[in-house]
């Protein structure tokens, strides 16, 4: 495979102020379900706008039409699976319904696509090549089916120089694989033929159903804590009402014992009052 030489963009300076620009035409959706099964489904792009950060200047996108200038056609459009991008104009990208690396000023700085049965041969040719030569920082390549549509289940490459080096794909155990993306500071990660995000600070960037479990452990976990506390409580509770009850059970004792000794002190004083009054004639 000839590694191209990459382009470097001419741009405008990128200005608040956004004048009249030509838009992309409308591109027929993906007749396969590769996208929706690996990156949709799991809502990855919005764990990864929520890891990434600044919104107003970063876009997490799929399926976004990308070409040097706006083309009235549809040849040298390519549309990457998922497009990550930083320092961009997003208002731009919405008025021209696509990424315009002439307009924005810069290419994107990752870009990946998703083995299908229809796009697997051009991903790994002609779309290797347009990404380079677009200058696009980091391309990737992810097979669900280990080998099936490209030689290997994930797969890297970095701009140097104006060329992709290979990105060292690493074993982490059976059925697991790892690469280190420097544009994202993410490792990509295959297991068992999924796609995982690992963040070395925090771990693996959550999936919709996982933020749900997660979600549903931590208020299970808040139940339980209360649940213990009010147990807690409740015998704390239970133990005071029996020192109460003793307490109280002590104190009708030693009223009852106190009222029999001062019966018992005026009887006596009764019976010496008597033993010392004269006889009565």
């Amino acid at each position: 495979m000839t590694t191209p030489t990459a382009v470097k963009p001419t741009a405008p300076p990128i200005t608040d102020e956004i004048a009249p620009v030509a838009a992309f035409p409308d591109f027929p959706p993906r007749a396969d379900m590769m996208n929706t099964e690996n990156i949709h489904d799991h809502g990855i792009q919005a764990a990864l706008r929520l890891y990434l950060g600044n919104p107003e200047t970063t876009i997490v996108l799929g399926e976004v039409p990308l070409y040097w200038r706006i083309q009235t056609g549809r040849a040298g459009v390519r549309i990457p699976d998922l497009l990550i991008a930083f320092h961009i104009r997003r208002a731009l990208i919405s008025r021209q319904k696509g990424y315009a690396i002439a307009e924005q000023g810069k290419p994107p700085d990752f870009v990946l696509e998703v083995a299908s049965d229809t796009t697997a041969a051009n991903d790994q040719t002609h779309k290797w090549h347009d990404y380079a030569n677009f200058g696009v920082t980091e391309y990737w390549l992810f097979d669900p089916d280990w080998g099936q549509r490209y030689p290997a289940g994930l797969m890297g490459w970095r701009l140097v120089n104006g060329r992709y080096r290979r990105i060292p794909i690493h074993r982490h155990g059976p059925g697991r694989y790892y690469g280190w993306s420097a544009a994202l500071g993410l490792y990509l990660c295959w297991e068992d033929g999924r796609l995982r995000w690992y963040a070395p600070a925090t771990g693996y960037l959550r999936t919709h159903d996982e933020e749900r479990s997660g979600r549903i452990a931590e208020q299970d976990a808040r139940v339980a804590t209360q649940i213990d506390l009010d147990t807690e409580r409740t015998a704390h509770l239970s133990t005071q009402i029996d020192l109460d009850t003793e307490r109280t059970a002590r104190i009708a004792a030693e009223t009852q014992r106190d009222t029999a000794q001062s019966e018992v002190e005026r009887l006596r004083a009764e019976i010496a009052r008597l033993r010392a009054a004269p006889d009565q004639p």
